[in-house]
């Protein structure tokens, strides 16, 4: 008889850890995205919480970023936010605040980089050739041409002058 009875105190325990182990696990740090996941000082970047404990809403929050509202839309909760200008560059953690689920952070979920994004008008850049040292560049080639074929041409006019 003792034994029927540990045996069934061991299946509801097992069947309660069983059930309770998935929502368990759905609270962590995966359900936390960040889109892009890679910007720059002043960029802006969605977070996505991905999390049943957040349809009531919650907050967001980072040392990159300053703590944001989530506004909840077809059971996903969302926040545009806006990264610092004194944010250091590199990797940083983001947090997820929902009532009483507690907090769940997602470590590097997002990096700043030095400066924009790399496109845009073209020759807008000040980095690289300007005007003037591609007029001196030009020149220098032009000159090296003319030299060369000078050159040649001397060489060619001794080489006849030699055989007659």
């Amino acid at each position: 008889m003792r034994t029927s009875r540990a045996l069934a105190v061991t299946a509801a325990a097992g069947a309660f850890i069983g059930l309770a182990a998935p929502a368990a696990s759905a609270w962590d740090g995966s359900t936390i995205s960040v889109s892009p996941s890679t910007t720059h000082r002043g960029g802006s970047v969605t977070v996505t919480v991905n999390a049943h404990e957040c349809n009531n809403g919650g907050r967001v929050s980072s040392t990159a970023f300053p703590s944001t509202r989530l506004h909840t839309s077809g059971g996903v909760a969302t926040a545009n936010v806006r990264i610092k200008h004194d944010a250091h560059i590199g990797s940083h953690s983001v947090t997820a605040t929902c009532g009483s689920a507690g907090s769940v952070t997602r470590e590097a979920a997002l990096t700043v980089i030095h400066g924009g994004a790399g496109g845009g008008l073209g020759g807008s850049s000040s980095v690289g050739a300007t005007p003037t040292d591609v007029a001196i560049g030009g020149s220098l080639v032009a000159a090296a041409a003319v030299g060369g074929g000078v050159f040649w041409l001397r060489r060619r006019g001794e080489a006849r002058g030699g055989r007659a």
